[in-house]
């Protein structure tokens, strides 16, 4: 099944942008997955194209209309279109691992790239948006979000990854943040691979690893080890 998305922007030329390089850009030559940009300024009525009016009840910069983002998107999802639909928010709830895998396991998205103060609350409503975010700092809009986004998802997609055991031990995927890695040589200005590393014992090594990811998460980032060991995960 190949994954298709589309994309409502007021900057299509951003797209595919770093999404048609290394693995994701090899998926959509190879037909995995689908990109559709479409520019929300075709479905305005006016001859200015305009696609944001001021903010009711007053206040700074521009809102995106409801009307002509309901056009757009119901140009590009139909009803019974089965794949969910998207907003890029800073006021979404956090993007993680498990939204991510969770959409690559399904058909695609429509995602929806906001601009200006954001989108009439109306249009999320009546199309039921699910609002992501990325992060908890403020963009000049969805596109570079979205690209993110794609990118999470793409990676996991059947095939793009040729060894799909490379992203079991990643951050995020265990609930643990991932241990370090060392490569050759052996020793880099003065600082040599743990001994364990070479020592071939498999069990070690994964003890090893285990260890060196618990201290790290624990160290920098708390509240996962605390919805770690909440989940019961923890080995010790």
């Amino acid at each position: 099944m190949t994954f298709r998305a589309s994309i409502l922007t007021l900057y299509p030329e951003m797209f595919p942008g770093p999404l048609e390089t290394s693995l994701a850009g090899k998926a959509r030559e190879a037909g995995t997955w689908e990109l559709e940009t479409v520019q929300i300024r075709d479905f305005a009525t006016d001859k200015h194209r305009s696609v944001d009016d001021t903010p009711a009840g007053g206040g700074a910069g521009m809102v995106m209309r409801p009307d002509i983002l309901a056009k757009a998107v119901d140009h590009v999802a139909p009803a019974d279109d089965p794949r969910p639909k998207l907003l890029m928010s800073p006021r979404g709830r956090p993007l993680n691992q498990k939204r991510v895998r969770e959409l690559a396991e399904g058909p695609g998205a429509v995602i929806l790239c906001g601009r200006f103060e954001g989108v009439d609350q109306r249009l999320i409503e009546a199309r039921d948006f699910e609002e992501v975010s990325i992060g908890d700092y403020i963009l000049s809009g969805g596109e570079p979000a979205a690209i993110v986004l794609l990118d999470a998802v793409i990676r996991l997609l059947p095939g793009v990854m040729g060894n799909q055991h490379s992203g079991e031990e990643e951050s995020f995927e265990s609930g643990l943040l991932e241990h370090p890695q060392y490569t050759r040589p052996r020793e880099f200005e003065g600082m040599p691979i743990p001994e364990v590393l070479a020592s071939g014992n498999h069990a070690r090594i994964a003890e090893w690893r285990y260890e060196r990811a618990v201290e790290l998460t624990k160290k920098r980032r708390p509240d996962l080890w605390a919805a770690y060991c909440r989940e019961g995960r923890a080995q010790r």
